[in-house]
């Protein structure tokens, strides 16, 4: 009797063990590994909110964040930010990468990780029509807006060494177009493929290219300094270019080649 006393126990117990394992296992399968990638939501085609639709950010960074962090089994939570806050939010831990259309300069370099280049594109400067300005020298005594933090911030302190101008910043790309059209900028400098979004709204606005040197030309992810994500992206980045998944998306978001 003590015996299938023992052995009706040893059952039970059988059971709750293998009960709560599987009450752990259900549980361990709920959790999804997510990561934080912050950016700076007023970058179309890159990164935006299309108001009139919805609060959701969407754009060409987007989908190759979800694309490669997908591969790698985890979400994506987006940080919307100012893009001069977006290196400090690695340093600080806020988020575990950038995307935003980020240039790796030198400088940049210094605080945080890079990919390899995903997407590159040219600089240009946007002004009235009635202006006048067509060329870099035509901008010599001008008010040149740029947005804080930004490459193009760099490359107009550049031509302020050889062509006096006076160089202003602002947090966001439509407050560049805003002060444009108000008149409180001549003109200003964005990337080439956020500006055709706006040229083609906008009627009364020219514009024209800088050529720039190659090696600081382009977009690429940053991390955190050491970070194991960054030969992880690098992989799954460079399997997209091989196999065509990111000419697709670039396809998508901008309509032709790069």
């Amino acid at each position: 009797m003590k015996k299938v006393i023992g052995l009706f126990l040893t059952m039970i117990l059988a059971v709750g063990v293998l009960a709560a394992c599987g009450e752990t296992k259900d549980a361990n399968e709920g959790d999804k590994k997510t990561l934080v990638m912050a950016t700076s939501a007023d970058y179309a085609p890159f990164e935006y909110i299309e108001s009139d639709k919805s609060d959701e950010i969407i754009g060409f960074d987007v989908d190759l964040a979800n694309a490669i962090a997908g591969k790698l089994g985890y979400e994506v939570e987006i940080k919307d930010m100012d893009f001069g806050g977006l290196i400090q939010s690695l340093k600080s831990g806020q988020a575990d990468f950038v995307l935003a259309g980020m240039t790796p300069t030198e400088k940049r370099k210094k605080n945080v990780d890079f990919s390899d280049i995903y997407y590159t594109a040219q600089h240009m400067v946007i002004s009235k029509k009635e202006s006048g300005i067509v060329t870099v020298e035509d901008l010599k005594g001008k008010t040149v807006g740029v947005q804080l933090g930004s490459i193009q911030e760099g490359k107009a302190e550049e031509i302020n060494k050889n062509v006096a101008i006076k160089v202003e910043n602002r947090n966001r790309i439509p407050e560049l177009i805003q002060e444009l059209k108000a008149g409180r900028f001549d003109a200003i400098i964005i990337e080439d493929t956020v500006a055709k979004g706006y040229l083609d709204k906008e009627a009364d606005l020219t514009s024209f290219t800088i050529s720039d040197d190659p090696e600081e030309a382009g977009s690429a992810i940053a991390f955190p300094k050491d970070s194991d994500l960054t030969e992880k992206f690098n992989q799954e980045l460079q399997k997209m270019k091989e196999n065509g998944e990111l000419q697709e998306l670039i396809v998508k978001w901008f309509g032709g080649e790069n």
